[in-house]
């Protein structure tokens, strides 16, 4: 296919922010257990994991869910939870993400499928799988279907995102595809199994190389064929649009009898888990955006590349597709929102580096501030600096400052080699960014002590360190302005 330009696949990636996708299918917990292993269990010859946190994210279908609203994407969500734990814990992982619509159904008895890695100095142990791999009741098929059919309505797209443990059994894929159709609406579907009868008429169906081959029985060694098994199947099951993952080959998109091949992105491969999630999303999404069909699986590619660089079940935002199209913005790849640098600080722990902390307004950065900035990285691996918001300055400084927005601000600070991150928080204080980011170092000014650091008792308690970096004298905004002032 012809290049698509830079500018037009810019625009087209924040055009994703107007998409509206209903997505229906299996919804899991994944649930992950950090740790390191210093020995050996004296009751058998297996490592000793010592526990030090836990996450916990909507998985499956739920995955589907992030991905979408990590695009900025407004999301109606049906599916099947157990009346259990896991259950309530990852209906209300739903509920909080912004943008969605939840309708969670729960079946008495049934187990919510539950998958726990454990994870080791950044290796993968260990995975534990808790679920029940049947159909869900009758009844509640039908009020997921009549849910689902008065959603669809009021979305653009429905996503079918089938991981094999019920929801969509039996007739149900197809009379959710009848309704939407009914609706005007087309069908993305990512398949599980062998029989894709049961999406018969879906508009696009996404299979990896491997599924393909179980769907048709035909090789999938080559270029031709894979080509060959794509047409067998997009003529057996009347799709409008094929498209299969090769992994390290790249995507390969069917449509209209048209060939569209797309090489693979990542730079660094460290985790494949989730990315077929990440195409299924960008793609629905570019589609509910009124994209073109190659032009969405363009993004999809370029989507996936940028979440198997990452550990664990990931998703890619707006803000990484538009670096990945704009490299060019250099020092500014450094300021990121609060998740964003929480999914970069977990992959450099994993490496094993130390995180460092600091934080501040950073109105007019001065020598004094260069100067702090330069101690605390030499403390650590990797520096976050925590920047506050103009609305935060404003209420602790006065309705005068910030002299500065807060863009440009975190942008000079993105520009500093001492300074790997930055991320703004809106509290007077950043111990809730503290909380979350957990740094083994966190630094302030000498004018402080150590009990009058803001979080330091949480950082302290966990093991990390409070550092108190030296200061140089007659250095600060408020001096500075003073001084401007006369």
């Amino acid at each position: 296919m012809p290049e698509i330009p830079v500018a037009d696949l810019v625009a087209a990636v924040r055009a994703l922010r107007r998409a509206s996708v209903l997505v229906v299918g299996d919804a899991m917990l994944d649930r992950y257990v950090y740790g390191t292993v210093k020995r050996i269990s004296p009751e058998a010859p297996v490592p000793v994991l010592a526990v030090e946190r836990e996450v916990a994210m909507p998985g499956g279908a739920g995955n589907v869910v992030r991905n979408l609203t990590a695009l900025g994407a407004a999301v109606a969500f049906v599916s099947v939870v157990g009346d259990d734990q896991a259950g309530s814990d990852l209906t209300g992982l739903i509920g909080g993400q912004p943008g969605v619509e939840p309708w969670l159904l729960v079946q008495g008895g049934r187990h919510t499928t539950t998958k726990t890695r454990f994870i080791a100095n950044g290796q993968h142990m260990l995975r534990a799988d808790q679920e029940v791999v049947q159909g869900i009741h009758p009844r509640l098929a039908d009020r997921m279907v009549k849910i689902a059919g008065d959603a669809v309505a009021a979305t653009t797209v429905l996503v079918l995102s089938d991981y094999g443990k019920g929801v969509l059994d039996g007739t149900t894929a197809k009379r959710l595809i009848d309704a939407a159709h009914a609706a005007g609406r087309p069908v993305v579907v990512d398949p599980k199994g062998r029989d894709y009868s049961r999406y018969a008429g879906a508009d696009l169906i996404t299979p990896n190389r491997a599924e393909l081959a179980e769907a048709t029985g035909l090789p999938v060694d080559t270029e031709e064929a894979i080509l060959d098994a794509m047409r067998t199947l997009q003529q057996a099951h009347d799709f409008r649009a094929v498209l299969v993952t090769r992994s390290e080959d790249g995507m390969t998109l069917l449509e209209d009898g048209r060939i569209h091949h797309f090489p693979a992105e990542a730079e660094e491969v460290h985790d494949v888990s989730g990315a077929g999630d990440t195409v299924v999303s960008t793609l629905s999404a570019g589609m509910a955006a009124g994209l073109k069909l190659p032009v969405a699986a363009r993004l999809a590619n370029i989507a996936a590349g940028i979440v198997v660089g990452k550990v664990g079940t990931a998703v890619a935002r707006e803000e990484e597709l538009l670096e990945a199209l704009t490299p060019e913005r250099g020092a500014l790849r450094k300021v990121m929102n609060r998740s964003a640098a929480l999914e970069q600080v977990e992959r450099w722990r994993r490496r094993g580096w130390r995180i460092g902390f600091t934080n501040g307004c950073f109105d007019l950065l001065h020598p004094g501030h260069v100067h702090l900035l330069e101690q605390a990285r030499s403390w650590c691996d990797r520096l976050v600096v925590g920047l506050n918001t103009d609305a935060s300055v404003k209420r602790l400084k006065g309705p005068a400052r910030p002299i500065q927005s807060e863009a440009a601000r975190a942008a000079v600070l993105a520009s500093l080699a001492t300074v790997d991150c930055v991320t703004l928080f809106d509290e007077d204080t950043p111990i809730e960014l503290i909380r979350e980011l957990r740094p083994d170092v966190l630094v302030k000014g000498s004018d402080y002590t150590v009990e009058q650091v803001v979080g330091g008792n949480i950082v302290l308690d966990y093991g990390g360190q409070v550092k108190l970096a030296e200061l140089l004298p007659g250095n600060s905004t408020t001096a500075t302005v003073a001084r401007i002032k006369g």
